[in-house]
């Protein structure tokens, strides 16, 4: 199976769509298996994935991205711009107008002030927020009127849709978020299970790391909209299963995220019942490299963070070794066949913001031996393994539990055995490793390891608000109950300043020059190591329509335009 045959049998579906739905709910019941299984449905309080693209079936956001990476509106009657007098002049302000008579599914009015109490929950001083770089600039927003939004920035902002855009940056209901501000955000287990949004669906139960279940939420814009009744959102097991459940056994309708090597897809297809639909966004298989000190020795608010360095993960020589040991090449061989491409970039899309500055498809053992030995840092005792700074260069090295997860780990150890780190693996549940619990020590936030694997991307065509995640006050930490985007604890005032001077700047090709410029820094200083350019593949049944694959939103973005094909 190649992208193209993917990409073809998602047309050949759509060709199939019914000029409009009978009613709503006529349907019965879809079925939706995420192998990593949500646990909130709080976008706010998780950068999972998994998180953010359950929640954006029952909450969402003024405006998103389509298919295409086209920004359309959502919640509001056009998109803004300096044209239609919806950015300011200056550029230092941007007026959404909200399409009347929205209502929340409770039957309540969505009105301006839930979405400026949006604001104030992501930036209150004394929480936590994974998704406050949506909000980086931000002023203040004002609401003159109930469907009037005017969000103000400290300055000249040429890309102002970053707040309350893409399912990142979802509306909260201000009156069930009321009590929920600050340090008790975490605290609000019903709102943070359960709650009431705009979108098509609304949750019956919700068992975090489990089931949800949903049904047609009767104040829904469109009265012939969604086509479903009722939700059945399974998470957990793996992504073989998942694909099997679509493909094979037609159990489900939809699988997200089928994580497995070239030919399991392939045979999987065989079984006639489900079509994998494939396309490539910004998504990257990366190593971040955590810039702080994770052993267990250390007091519980000072272990990964900045008050203790990491003792040789900040050396040049050992970040770079550690990146030229690696066979990329083989890794997508492996991995992903023709859904992955390698790269050396943190952000390998759009193109425009691709950079072109380092070169990484060869394996070089050697030259990362003799980068470590020049360096000083060498096997003093014979034990096969380096000391840096006084040190021994040992590793925990962990990542989700995935097949091809842990296929690459067996693979990197092996290789950065050959330079003399030694690795100790550990594999965590990717419902536990992505699901945000402030509590957990398990978590990729917490990164109580030395080095974590996973994937990431961002919402839309424009990285500004992604490449904020490396700005030095993202970092998760204990006052922001280890919420945050700056995973690796990166912290370059060359950077911080660049980064402002990209949200500033207006012309195209300047930004871009930008974007790649702060890639590069990131990259070439530590903060990690990029891996694969991963195609988003995912899987739906023969008998679902509608479905239009998104790299640029959330997977589930249009899901109230999914019917069933008889």
């Amino acid at each position: 199976m190649t992208i193209k045959t993917a990409l073809m049998g998602a047309a050949a579906a759509l060709a199939l769509a019914p000029a409009a739905f009978a009613e709503r709910g006529s349907d019965g019941q879809v079925s939706i298996v995420y192998w990593q299984a949500p646990s909130i449905l709080n976008p706010f309080l998780s950068g999972g994935t998994k998180d953010v693209e359950s929640a954006s079936m029952i909450i969402e956001p003024l405006a998103r991205y389509d298919e295409t990476g086209t920004l359309v509106p959502w919640l509001v009657e056009e998109i803004p711009t300096v044209e239609n007098g919806g950015v300011s002049e200056d550029l230092t302000s941007i007026t959404w107008k909200i399409t009347p008579g929205l209502k929340w599914s409770d039957g309540s009015d969505f009105t301006s002030a839930d979405v400026k109490f949006t604001y104030e929950y992501c930036t209150h001083p004394e929480g936590g927020c994974a998704q406050v770089t949506k909000f980086e600039g931000v002023t203040s927003v004002d609401t003159p009127d109930a469907t009037t939004v005017i969000v103000n920035f400290g300055g000249p902002t040429p890309n102002p849709y970053g707040p309350f855009v893409g399912g990142e940056s979802p509306i909260l209901q201000a009156a069930q978020f009321a009590n929920c501000l600050g340090a008790a955000a975490s605290t609000c287990t019903d709102q943070n299970f359960m709650p009431i949004g705009t979108g098509p669906f609304v949750v019956t139960e919700f068992r975090p790391n489990d089931v949800i279940t949903m049904e047609a939420n009767p104040n829904y814009r469109d009265p012939a909209k969604p086509a479903f009744q009722t939700v059945l959102f399974k998470g957990g097991g793996d992504a073989t299963a998942a694909g099997r459940a679509v493909m094979e056994t037609g159990e489900f309708d939809y699988g997200w995220n089928l994580q497995l090597a070239p030919d399991v897809i392939a045979k999987m297809q065989e079984g006639g019942m489900g079509t994998p639909v494939a396309g490539f966004g910004p998504l990257v298989e990366r190593i971040m490299l955590n810039q702080t000190n994770p052993s267990p020795d250390l007091p519980e608010g000072e272990r990964s963070t900045a008050a203790q360095p990491h003792p040789f993960l900040r050396e040049p020589a050992v970040y770079k070794a550690l990146s030229m040991a690696i066979d990329r090449p083989l890794l997508v061989e492996v991995g992903y066949g023709q859904a992955g491409k390698v790269t050396c970039n943190w952000v390998p899309a759009p193109e425009a913001f691709n950079s072109t500055s380092m070169s990484c498809d060869q394996q070089d053992i050697a030259g990362a031996n003799a980068l470590l030995d020049e360096a000083g840092f060498v096997d003093s005792d014979g034990d096969g393994v380096r000391e840096a700074n006084g040190v021994p260069m040992k590793m925990l090295y962990q990542t989700s539990t995935n097949a091809v997860r842990q296929d690459f780990q067996a693979l990197i150890k092996q290789w950065w055995s050959e330079i003399g780190v030694e690795v100790e693996l550990r594999n965590i549940d990717a419902s536990v490793f992505f699901g945000g619990d402030p509590g957990s020590p398990d978590t990729f936030q917490k990164f109580y390891a030395d080095v974590q694997m996973y994937a990431n991307t961002f919402n839309g065509t424009d990285p500004q608000a992604y490449l904020g995640n490396g700005l030095c006050d993202k970092a998760p930490r204990p006052d922001t109950q280890w919420q945050g985007e700056n995973i690796s604890r990166f912290c370059m005032p060359e950077y911080d300043a660049l980064h402002a001077e990209l949200q500033k700047t207006a012309n195209f090709e300047e930004r871009a020059r930008i974007g790649k410029e702060l890639n590069d820094k990131m990259v070439q200083n530590g903060g990690m190591i990029p891996l694969v350019h991963r195609g988003r593949l995912s899987a739906h049944a023969n008998s679902l329509g509608g479905v239009k694959l998104n790299v640029w939103d959330s997977e589930l973005w249009n899901v109230a335009d999914w019917y069933r094909i008889d």
